[in-house]
């Protein structure tokens, strides 16, 4: 990939969950100024100034930076000709940590034997959470090794320490021993393969490429989303058999899985008081709560955990304009997988290998696994083939599983 694409990608339209004249005022905006108008940051100048083989990424930076004098030049204009301009969005770079937080206790360990990425990766997750799952999935398949914290999804002790409230999250160390904190499955893994694509810039730096950013919808509303998420940096090193087709086809999949069929998850899943019961105590087999929770607290996850999905599924059914019928709607979402597969006649999305693409869409299901409403998908879509073939890939190159309660730095566990 040329300096100039690169440039590019940063500055070019990419998918946001939320369509509006506000959306498109800041994706005009973000494309010329977002990344570039602040040159990244000095952490990556510092990266780039040190490491003579990253011309391209030193040059990627200049781009950048050029790019900015036509962005702000255009900013200045609108800021006066816009009634919105003072909606202006927030732009903030991922959090640098020191240290891993006092008294995070890792719950266990997938060791790889041939892992020589160098990756030092601790994931805070939900089991079952089909975010989290779409993390796992790229993780795993890669072969790379990693900690794992398994949170409470009620109390949420284990991330207290943090002001984000959510998972998946990551801690990733740098080369300078200070984990990066990075939210956002698809910003987690676009992150992680740009960094296995090209070990010559740190981690660290690489995700000031991914900042969040705040914006205003229609309703005057503050969102949230994460810039690039579905980019990978490949600077000078795209991988051969990576076309601008397939590189768009994987983006537009990527954000389906994201906008679209994970949506369509809890509706089914917890349509009935009894089925979301059944879901859950699932999600504790699944999740080994008995083995990382005490009683109360593993019954306290299903019981409020059932109820509570209970109760949103049915607005999230509401929000998403779903029919009664929700079971159908899943099938419409897979059909439209399975047709999509047949006409490129290729065993994966991406080809001969699982994508990306692949493997967000594997995830997001693969939450649902022991759930009737998979039951019900495998017998009325033709989804099962494509989906065990990805999951033998994913299983087969999955570091050997440690299930020890490791305690993490200072724990009072």
């Amino acid at each position: 990939m040329s300096c100039l694409r690169l440039a590019v990608s940063l500055n070019s339209a990419r998918p946001l969950p939320l369509n509006s004249q506000n959306l498109s005022l800041l994706a005009r905006r973000n494309q010329n100024i977002s990344l570039a108008r602040r040159q990244l940051s000095k952490a990556v100048e510092e990266s780039a100034r040190k490491t003579s083989s990253n011309g391209t990424f030193k040059l990627a930076l200049l781009g950048a930076s050029i790019g900015a004098v036509a962005g702000s030049s255009y900013t200045f204009y609108t800021n006066f000709t816009d009634k919105n301009a003072h909606k202006e969005h927030e732009r903030t770079p991922p959090k640098m940590i020191d240290a891993l937080p006092a008294g995070v206790r890792i719950t266990k360990r997938y060791v790889n034997p041939k892992d020589n990425t160098g990756l030092d990766i601790v994931l805070f997750q939900f089991q079952t959470c089909p975010f989290c799952c779409k993390v796992r999935a790229y993780l795993d398949y890669m072969g790379v090794s990693y900690a794992v914290v398994e949170v409470d999804a009620v109390l949420r002790q284990d991330i207290r320490w943090s002001s984000v409230k959510k998972v998946p999250m990551v801690l990733i160390r740098q080369g300078n021993g200070a984990y990066v904190q990075m939210t956002d499955s698809s910003a987690i893994i676009s992150l992680v393969a740009t960094t296995l694509n090209d070990k010559r810039i740190d981690v660290g730096d690489l995700a000031q490429f991914y900042p969040q950013i705040s914006f205003f919808d229609d309703d005057g509303k503050k969102r949230q989303d994460i810039l690039n998420k579905y980019f990978l940096m490949y600077q000078d090193r795209t991988p051969k058999n990576m076309t601008k087709e397939l590189e768009e086809n994987e983006r537009k999949w990527r954000t389906w899985a994201d906008n679209h069929l994970v949506h369509l998850i809890s509706p089914n899943c917890y349509q009935t008081i009894g089925e979301s019961f059944e879901t859950f105590e699932w999600f504790a087999k699944a999740g080994e709560w008995d083995v990382y929770f005490p009683k109360w607290e593993r019954d306290l996850m299903v019981y409020c955990g059932a109820t509570a999905m209970w109760a949103i599924a049915k607005m999230l059914k509401r929000r998403h304009d779903l029919s009664d019928d929700v079971r159908s709607h899943m099938y419409d979402a897979l059909d439209k997988w399975s047709v999509e597969l047949k006409k490129r006649n290729t065993k994966f999305m991406a080809g001969k290998q699982p994508g990306l693409s692949d493997l967000s869409v594997f995830g997001v299901l693969s939450s649902m696994e022991g759930c009737q409403t998979f039951k019900d998908c495998l017998l009325n879509t033709n989804i099962g083939k494509w989906f065990y073939d990805v999951k033998e890939l994913v299983e087969q190159n999955r570091g050997q599983l440690h299930r020890e309660r490791i305690v993490g730095v200072s724990s009072t566990a």
